[in-house]
């Protein structure tokens, strides 16, 4: 049996890149700045932690202030669903690739979003058939501008349980450097994904992808 380890943003889901941009206006708004993102800055720094948006935006500002954005932009994320109902949906194929890959191997979605809000992104979507959070859908919360914990940390800690042992191979799809770096806890082959309209991120892949079922071949 083999592992699969999926990233969300960009990969198993399509349009978090504008609700990033609506909730951070909404913030900028609010904290009285007249400077706004427009969608193709979106496109642009998507990828990026949320408080790098604001560094991009405002170059003036401190990190510690660009944190202290970045705090005001989650917690309004958790509070106003909105925002995600207005463009958050699954990627193209998604779900007919996961269920694909349920019937034979297991899979688990590793997410630097917090835990709140990967609960909430996971029932929105109609993946909870496919990750559970805390069990198969854990969440780094990888935001913060120092080290921290990792998606290697993650990824080790699960293959470390009884419930993530013994697989044959892993096979990781992601649309980031950090993604593919997954390989370095206990190898395996992966997939660098990205939408049709994005371009993909400078770094090494065994495949690099726009159309997730290509990662059936792995079956």
């Amino acid at each position: 049996m083999k592992l699969f380890v999926w990233d969300l943003h960009g990969v198993l889901e399509q349009g978090n890149d504008r609700v990033a941009i609506d909730i951070s206006n909404e913030v900028l708004k609010r904290f009285g700045h007249r400077e706004r993102f427009t969608y193709r800055d979106g496109a642009t720094l998507y990828g990026r932690k949320w408080y790098e948006y604001f560094e991009w935006l405002l170059p003036d500002a401190s990190r510690d202030y660009c944190v202290s954005l970045q705090d005001a932009s989650f917690d309004l994320s958790e509070r106003d669903v909105e925002f995600q109902r207005r463009w958050l949906a699954p990627a193209m194929h998604a779900w007919d690739v996961l269920a694909a890959i349920s019937l034979a191997h297991s899979q688990v979605l590793i997410s630097n979003t917090r835990p709140a809000n990967l609960e909430m992104f996971v029932k929105m979507l109609g993946l909870e058939q496919f990750f559970i959070p805390d069990k198969t859908a854990l969440a780094v919360d990888g935001h913060g501008p120092e080290g921290g914990r990792t998606k290697q940390d993650t990824l080790r800690d699960y293959l470390s349980q009884g419930p993530g042992a013994g697989y044959s191979e892993i096979v990781v799809i992601g649309d980031s450097p950090s993604d593919m770096m997954l390989t370095e806890v206990a190898g395996g082959v992966t997939y660098l994904y990205t939408h049709p309209e994005f371009p993909f991120r400078d770094c090494h892949a065994d495949f690099k992808i726009n159309d997730l079922r290509e990662v059936l071949a792995q079956l």
